[in-house]
């Protein structure tokens, strides 16, 4: 029996059913993201979020936190050109020319060093914890961490560590990185969806929806969209802010939900996987 058929059937379903996650990435980013995601889980359709600890609104993500499914993106670059953030912790190796992280992955993984990367990544799961996040899951941000050998290895040891499940990329990723962290991980014991959907770029939210849930597999797969809400600061932030803002009202329109109604789809989060952990 492949992963595909156990994990669909470890959460109660059928083995052929349908199941998504759809996760709002930005919580913490900016305040147009944070009230955005929040949005999107209390009046929407999404079922989960995650973090970004170092990220300048991130706190104000713990005092709007009313238990939502939240996990922690665990966050080494910081990649807008006006908009910068940086580590928690002493470490001059994650840090770029400005102070910031590095703006790239390949950045990070030509000067990061490993021991540093690990304090960092434990922090930041530490603080989220601290500020009183039930963290469900880890994802890290732009990929950084999971597609280079020695910087997984730092993302499987603190799924293992905090006995969480993560984010993978899909398989055609493996042969990219050169290594099969998807069998590493599931060799760990670490729970992970079947599958990651790439929205496409063009269209309204709602049309790009439609597409995902005709092309959608058996199993647990995961929809990754970034809301936010129509803003000065978004604006600033991001050229990208006009599909941000459309990702938000789609999120958050009942009739988008019919769509996946219809479909006989699954929606659930990043809970039910860390509690196949347990």
């Amino acid at each position: 029996m492949d992963n595909i058929e156990s994990l669909a059937e470890r959460l109660g379903f059928d083995q052929h059913a349908k199941v998504l996650i759809i996760r709002c990435e930005g919580l913490g980013m900016s305040h147009s993201t944070t009230v955005a995601c929040y949005g999107s889980i209390r009046d929407g359709i999404a079922t989960t979020t995650s973090l970004m600890v170092p990220a300048p609104w991130s706190q104000e993500a713990s005092y709007l936190y009313r238990g939502e499914d939240v996990g922690v993106d665990l966050t080494f670059n910081s990649d807008f050109d006006r908009y910068r953030w940086g580590p928690l912790t002493l470490a001059p190796s994650l840090l770029g020319g400005d102070g910031g992280f590095p703006r790239t992955p390949e950045d990070l993984w030509e000067h990061g060093d490993i021991d540093e990367v690990t304090r960092e990544a434990r922090a930041q799961i530490e603080r989220a914890i601290l500020w009183g996040f039930d963290v469900s899951h880890l994802t890290g941000y732009l990929k950084s961490l999971h597609l280079r050998p020695e910087f997984f290895q730092v993302y499987l040891d603190m799924a293992i560590e905090f006995k969480l499940p993560i984010r993978l990329s899909n398989h055609d990723m493996e042969r990219v990185a050169g290594f099969p962290f998807r069998s590493l991980a599931l060799n760990a014991g670490i729970i992970f969806p079947d599958h990651i959907i790439e929205t496409p770029k063009t269209g309204s939210f709602a049309e790009r929806i439609v597409k995902v849930i005709s092309e959608l597999k058996p199993g647990v797969s995961e929809c990754v969209v970034r809301p936010a809400l129509e803003s000065d600061e978004i604006k600033a932030i991001t050229q990208n802010w006009e599909a941000m803002v459309n990702d938000y009202r789609c999120l958050t329109d009942p009739n988008v939900l019919d769509s996946f109604e219809k479909g006989n789809i699954h929606l659930i989060g990043y809970r039910e996987l860390k509690a196949l952990m347990s």
